[in-house]
């Protein structure tokens, strides 16, 4: 059994795990970006963290899910890496 069967049959056997999961789809898609222009830009989490002027384990926590960023933290990560920051609501 793959990673998306498990996950289908605990989201068919509990709606409420698959609305939690749902939720955090947000941050997830975040995760996956920072850590994708990182590597994009050939950069370790020490080197983003020097170009923004915060510490490796800001970037780490950021990357693992482990720290709830503010839009001017992300918006320093995304002048380091060349790119602009914005939020938007769907």
């Amino acid at each position: 059994m793959n990673h998306n069967q498990v996950k289908e049959l605990l989201f068919n056997e509990d709606p409420d795990l698959k609305a939690e999961y749902d939720a955090l789809a947000p941050i997830y898609e975040l995760q996956k970006e920072v850590i994708q222009m990182r590597l994009d830009a050939h950069l370790s989490q020490k080197e983003l963290a020097e170009l923004v002027g915060t510490k490796q384990s800001a970037i780490s926590r950021l990357e693992g899910g482990n720290y709830n960023p503010s839009i001017e933290f992300l918006s320093k990560i995304a002048r380091a890496l060349g790119k602009e920051c914005h939020v938007t609501f769907r």
